[in-house]
């Protein structure tokens, strides 16, 4: 799993070997092991990627799945 920009900021580590089932799951367990990141991923704009492509939904994930969560894009 991987966090982006202040996400990673929030939580203090980049990348994190975990297993998880679900996106769901995932957000609950990192909630769990660290509510301010909890709250942070939990933020409007926050975007889930599922092996490089951007997902809106809960996805189930595979033993080998590489998630990432990114922070919200600003632009201008």
């Amino acid at each position: 799993m991987l966090l982006f920009g202040a996400l990673a900021d929030i939580a203090g580590w980049r990348e994190r070997e975990v297993e998880a089932t679900a996106i769901s799951g995932l957000r609950a367990w990192l909630a769990a092991d660290d509510a301010m990141l909890g709250e942070a991923l939990n933020r409007p704009g926050v975007q889930v990627a599922i092996d490089k492509s951007l997902t809106r939904v809960d996805a189930a994930l595979g033993p080998f799945a590489e998630v990432a969560f990114l922070p919200p894009m600003s632009g201008g």
